[in-house]
């Protein structure tokens, strides 16, 4: 069939397209996921060079009526810096579950911590993804910070991220860097400080990652290649690429150059068995889809009942679009967590 639209074109070969590294039952999983994470972590430009030195330093310490606010920064990597918050109840014994908490393309972690910094800034909005004070109000510690391009790492005076603003994205690509990758080498690096400097107050057996929309994406890949991820909350940011990012107008931060020639979505979350893994979606998501999340899904699930521990992994529907919903979620992570 004759093809004069280039876009059009390049959507019939992703469709085409068999990747060679897809999950298959009947290989050996072991096998399969040493070469597919190795094959991922290279996808995605990692490892990046990690810094002789951390810089870490506590900025702040603070106690509300409900928590104990802990503000610090650390060197991801040479000469850049992450800004981060953590929260712990004050009544709580520790070592406790920490959430890592991402939010997606939004105006920063200040969302997470529960207070409006822009204009734009809805309360709605925030009552839905205070991500750490949902952590600390179900017992959790909570670490928020700012992925790359967004937040107080990339914005305009708007407060709109910079990836969607002007593609800030883009010259990374040109190193053979991802946006995705900058932005789980920065969970990692994160989970290496909580390691170093707060073994005291966060259980590194039970590091919980979470986010929605393009938090839901780091979430999603950062699960897959750090086994420290003992749980992923990934919401409104599974389908499939060719149901979302491919056949959907999406921010350049979502692509990964080749990723189709080796995975799916639903391959990728394979690799996060026999960890423990929620795939959230709302019914009515215009740009993660239902239907390509169900069937990622399907894949998933078969990686973890192949491993005999099939209740690892749950999916949570939610009768929406594409927003995160907690009230179906923090049950969710309770019972995960055991």
């Amino acid at each position: 069939m004759k093809c004069y639209n280039s876009r059009e074109y390049a959507e019939r070969l992703i469709k085409n397209i068999q990747p060679s590294m897809a999950f298959n039952k009947s290989k050996d999983f072991d096998l399969w996921s040493r070469s597919a994470r190795s094959k991922l972590t290279e996808l995605l430009g990692l490892p990046l060079k990690k810094s002789e030195n951390d810089a870490f330093t506590i900025t702040l310490t603070e106690e509300t009526d409900d928590y104990k606010r802990i503000s610090f920064e650390f060197q991801s990597e040479e000469g850049y810096f992450v800004p981060c918050e953590m929260l712990c109840p004050k009544e709580k014994p520790y070592q406790l579950p920490t959430v890592i908490c991402l939010q997606g393309h939004s105006t920063g972690k200040h969302i997470s911590l529960g207070y409006k910094k822009f204009d734009g800034d809805s309360e709605n909005y925030i009552n839905r993804t205070n991500f750490a004070i949902q952590a600390v109000k179900n017992g959790y510690c909570a670490v928020a910070f700012d992925q790359r391009y967004m937040g107080t790492a990339g914005q305009d005076e708007k407060g709109d991220p910079q990836c969607i603003v002007n593609n800030a994205v883009l010259p990374s690509l040109l190193m053979g860097r991802t946006a995705i990758g900058e932005r789980v080498w920065d969970v990692q690096r994160v989970i290496d400080i909580m390691e170093k400097h707060f073994s005291d107050i966060v259980d590194t057996g039970k590091i919980i990652c979470m986010g929605n929309s393009g938090g839901g994406t780091t979430t999603f890949y950062s699960a897959a290649v750090d086994k420290r991820i003992h749980l992923a909350v990934s919401s409104c940011a599974v389908s499939t690429f060719y149901d979302s990012i491919v056949s959907i107008s999406h921010c350049p931060c979502n692509y990964i150059p080749q990723i189709c020639n080796y995975f799916d979505m639903g391959d990728i979350g394979c690799l996060i068995a026999p960890r423990k893994l929620i795939v959230v979606s709302g019914n009515t998501d215009a740009i993660f889809p239902i239907d390509g999340a169900k069937k990622s899904y399907e894949t998933i699930k078969t990686a973890f009942s192949e491993l005999g521990v099939k209740d690892h992994c749950q999916m949570i529907i939610g009768d929406g679009g594409h927003r995160f919903y907690p009230d179906e979620v923090w049950p969710m992570v309770k019972q995960m967590l055991g």
